[in-house]
């Protein structure tokens, strides 16, 4: 492709062309563009200049085209069918879509969301594929900015102007532990009770800061209490931390309405949070995405079918 030769081409002179090729009058074809019969005279000329071509010449009260127009002729509704079809506003049919869409989601949200939103995608969009990945904080951005991720779905932080998020709910924060926890059938949790026991901390194994061992909120708030927590075992694995909360007393931080999508509970009993600990009454979940992807119609339609799977469980009670 000749760069330095496109730029000489105005779209508006191919338009112009065109009706000078179909009306062969400058008279007409200024008619048809709405412009003066003056202005379509300059209009010409600058076509000649661009093909350095005569392209017209005069015939009777008329125009006839030369060999080089007539040519044009045959190539230039093409030409612009293609440009008029660019400009068009992309549709996108789910039933034909073929192709894949990256969604990153700690497990805990993943687990909970993914079986409804690929039972909906399986019906709606049968040749789409979702590639989900887990939470990494250290290419997640790029990973937005570059197009290796579509979206994320995170608790909420700041974004900059370059990010969009959409507000999916909010998960209640819960402590968990097995049925038969010996703290299962309080009503009410205490923090000293708590402390008696050791805790499984289900995060990132690495901060985006390198810090091996993340400090959550709770442990803020122990500290400023001048308490600690004894963490048995950090893992970025819901799975292995779910079953080592099985056959142990361990206790682990969740929220209250985890795992329990189709009546599912996974053997755990959730109790809120004590009431010595100021924590907020919910966690709010958010749906990212690069703003490169924001006027995508197919980036639209899998965002809209995430808001309606989402929404409805993060809203239950």
């Amino acid at each position: 492709m000749d760069a330095k030769l496109l730029s000489r081409v105005d779209l508006n002179l191919l338009v112009a062309l065109q009706r000078l090729l179909e009306e062969e009058s400058v008279t007409k074809a200024a008619e048809r563009l709405f412009i003066t019969q003056p202005a379509m005279s300059k209009t010409l000329q600058r076509l000649r200049e661009t093909f350095n071509d005569p392209l017209f010449v005069r015939c009777g009260r008329g125009l006839s085209p030369t060999p080089r127009a007539i040519e044009l002729k045959k190539q230039l509704p093409a030409v612009l069918a293609a440009i008029a079809t660019m400009m068009l506003k992309e549709e996108f049919d789910p039933l034909t879509f073929e192709g894949e869409i990256f969604i990153m989601a700690a497990e805990f949200i993943a687990v909970q969301v993914m079986p409804a939103l690929t039972q909906k995608l399986v019906k709606e969009a049968p040749l789409m594929t979702i590639r989900l990945v887990g939470e990494d904080s250290n290419t997640k951005v790029s990973g937005l900015e570059k197009g290796d991720l579509d979206f994320a779905i995170e608790i909420a932080r700041p974004y900059t102007e370059d990010y969009h998020e959409t507000s999916l709910g909010s998960f209640t924060p819960a402590v968990w532990m097995n049925t038969g926890h010996p703290l299962a059938e309080k009503r009410q949790l205490k923090l000293n009770e708590m402390l008696n026991y050791p805790f499984v901390q289900y995060a990132l194994l690495r901060s985006p800061s390198g810090d091996t061992a993340q400090q959550t909120r709770f442990d803020s708030q122990l500290k400023e209490k001048g308490l600690k927590r004894k963490k048995a075992m950090v893992t970025d694995q819901l799975m292995t931390a779910l079953n080592v909360l099985r056959v142990t007393d361990c206790l682990m931080m969740g929220t209250m309405h985890d795992l329990k999508s189709d009546g599912a509970t996974y053997g755990i009993v959730r109790k809120a949070y004590p009431k010595e600990l100021d924590f907020d009454s919910s966690v709010p979940i958010v749906l990212v995405q690069h703003s490169r992807s924001v006027k995508s119609a197919a980036h639209d339609w899998i965002k809209q079918k995430i808001i309606e799977v989402v929404c409805p469980l993060l809203t239950a009670k």
